[in-house]
């Protein structure tokens, strides 16, 4: 007969293994922050304060607050079975996540919840845990409650959670490093939550009001990952999947050339979430973004494909078959996405390489005269220079048949070593470093001037060809104003559009 023996893990063991799940500070403080949202909180405070002589970090909220009980159960490991259903807008899943996250970053973890303005309170202190080997939680006073730090931020109702002992923050540092480190987590927190939560931020998410998230007093502003705000990007139709009868919604995105954005936008954009390489899928649950940035292998990862965005909305009720981790940080879809999404993958990469593509396009369209010509033939692209440019006819005219001979050559040579690979590299990385169009005013009226001796020297004046040639060169662009004074007083005409609508 089996015999039935009750070995409980070491408390000591456990508490020290639990601190390395691979939570960083961002995705601590947003674990926290889930719990907030869950209690229906409206304004989130995130305060760190190094000042202290034992610096702390405190998140308060003003959600519905907890009863004794109720704080009980929320410092109870594994307080929930993750098998059990759950409110359909609860944004937790094991149970764990106020401890889990709370030890990766620190020793000793108070909580104190105001309900009605009823006080309560209670703390882990890991070192305690350690020396006695056991569960000991320690139940507040109400004069220990008072003495807590930042408890005069706490609302009449709502829900204060510090760390202390930050041994994981400041990685052994001290003094001005230390601070050094400590703010630059925070400011990758601050872009983290703009990112999870920005559905909340900007109010979108349904039965649920608009959220505010502070970090040591400075809003968080929300980071739309699909650019959205953006006429120019485009929304492709949605699509529904049902999975063990419940709805997986797919809302694929392609997010505009970057030349589509002001500087501004793209600056925002670029700083917070790599704007040119974060393609790939977007997956939340009941609203809170889960993990980003994955194609699952269904599709490499591309250039072309770089502008496709892919939103997959899932309720808690389909936790298990996502797979979704203690830090809700990363989740596969079940198969019936998956497939779904295999289908739906050709239509967003054609898209975005229309888009990308299209801005290059333009180029051989947008003139009659351009430099460079792109052929595509037996599976293979190459790009050439225009040997029927108005300049090269001109030049052909004016040299001898042998100089324009090795003027060709050289011209074939230049175009052969174009450095696609660097171009393909910077262009890629940084697209608005990228400028080769950028003159001073006296420099463009100079190549303006050699530009009209090269073409004419003498001959009669065509001002449609001029044009032409400005614009198909490039060199002039974005000094189209200067073009045309130059043509008014150089060619002693009227000034008149550039024929352009």
């Amino acid at each position: 007969m089996v015999t039935s023996y009750k070995l409980p893990p070491s408390a000591s063991s456990l508490s020290e293994s639990m601190r390395d799940l691979g939570y960083s500070l961002a995705t601590a403080i947003a674990d926290i922050i889930d719990n907030s949202i869950t209690a229906d909180a409206t304004e989130i405070d995130v305060f760190c304060d190094l000042t202290r002589d034992n610096p702390t970090l405190t998140i308060i909220d003003n959600g519905h607050g907890m009863s004794d009980e109720e704080l009980l159960v929320a410092m109870k490991h594994g307080a929930i079975n993750p098998k059990q259903e759950r409110q359909p807008h609860d944004l937790g899943r094991f149970g764990l996540g106020l401890k889990t996250a709370s030890f990766s970053q620190c020793r000793h973890l108070s909580v104190a919840s105001s309900k009605n303005s009823v006080l309560c309170g209670a703390e882990w202190d890991l070192d305690l845990v350690s020396s006695e080997d056991e569960w000991f939680l320690s139940i507040l006073d109400e004069q220990e409650i008072k003495e807590l730090p930042y408890i005069d931020q706490l609302p009449s109702t709502g829900t204060i959670v510090i760390w202390r002992e930050l041994d994981r923050l400041f990685e052994d540092q001290y003094g001005h490093k230390r601070d050094e480190i400590v703010n630059e987590k925070l400011d990758l927190v601050e872009k983290h939550l703009a990112l999870v939560f920005h559905r909340f931020l900007s109010g979108e998410v349904k039965q649920r009001k608009k959220i505010t998230i502070r970090i040591n007093g400075h809003p968080v502003t929300a980071f739309d990952p699909f650019c959205r705000k953006n006429k120019a990007t485009q929304v492709l139709p949605e699509e529904i999947v049902r999975v063990d009868g419940m709805d997986v919604v797919i809302q694929p995105y392609i997010l505009p050339h970057h030349s589509k954005l002001s500087e501004s936008e793209y600056d925002f954009y670029e700083d917070r979430s790599s704007f040119i390489s974060n393609q790939g899928t977007y997956i939340y649950r009941n609203g809170r973004l889960m993990a980003w940035g994955d194609w699952f292998r269904l599709v490499p990862k591309g250039e072309a494909t770089k502008l496709a965005r892919v939103q997959i909305d899932f309720p808690n009720a389909l936790d298990e078959s996502w797979t979704i981790d203690i830090k809700k940080s990363r989740a596969r879809p079940p198969h019936e996405v998956r497939e779904r999404i295999k289908q739906i993958i050709s239509k967003i990469t054609y898209t975005s390489k229309r888009v990308h593509r299209g801005r290059g396009q333009k180029l051989f369209e947008e003139t009659s005269a351009p430099i460079w010509e792109r052929y595509a033939d037996k599976g293979k692209i190459r790009f050439e220079l225009n040997m029927s440019h108005p300049i090269l006819a001109k030049l052909e005219k004016d040299m001898t048949e042998k100089q324009f001979k090795d003027l060709k050559n050289y011209l074939d040579a230049v175009a052969t070593a174009l450095p696609i690979e660097m171009i393909y590299a910077d262009y890629s990385s940084s697209p608005l470093d990228v400028d080769q169009t950028s003159l001073e005013d006296d420099l463009v009226v100079q190549r303006l001037k050699a530009l009209k001796e090269t073409l004419f020297n003498g001959d009669v004046v065509d001002l449609n060809t001029f044009r032409e040639v400005t614009a198909s060169t490039r060199i002039f662009d974005g000094h189209q104003d200067l073009v045309e004074k130059f043509i008014e007083e150089e060619f002693d005409e009227p000034k008149q559009s550039s024929g352009r609508s």
